[in-house]
């Protein structure tokens, strides 16, 4: 798994970055513009990112402002609505503006402090990680 952590506060992007470092490969960006970056060497070598923990509030771009970005990359490059990297938005924020601005654009929302088990809940949800045996249908 390929991952991109987007946070500007470099304690939450350490923790981010530990959590998800034994299921691959983490890159950090502090910010919009270098996220945005990231996304197109990515998409431009041939290795998009599977996953994009994207916190909503950052310097240069917030957070759905990227997202909105990496999402017309993607259809720029052919692919299709659903199969691109997924994208979890992170924020301290648990206000229901933000909540249901992020929703439509996102595959998943964690309020901070992040819950490892939330984080490994949504991994596996996506597939990008084994599921449990209890979680398999």
């Amino acid at each position: 798994m390929k991952v991109l952590v987007v946070e500007d506060d470099s304690t939450s992007s350490n923790i981010l970055q530990h959590l998800l470092k034994p299921y691959g490969e983490t890159q950090a960006a502090a910010d919009g513009d270098q996220a945005v970056k990231a996304v197109i060497n990515a998409l431009d070598a041939g290795k998009p990112f599977d996953l994009i923990c994207l916190d909503i509030m950052l310097p240069e771009k917030d957070g759905q402002t990227v997202l909105k970005e990496v999402r017309a990359l993607e259809a720029g490059r052919g692919i299709a609505p659903g199969k691109g990297s997924r994208v979890i938005m992170t924020s301290a924020l648990s206000d229901k503006n933000n909540l249901l601005s992020a929703i439509p654009l996102c595959d998943a929302y964690l309020v901070k402090p992040i819950d490892r088990n939330d984080l490994m809940f949504y991994l596996r949800r996506f597939g990008l990680i084994t599921p449990r045996p209890e979680e398999k249908t």
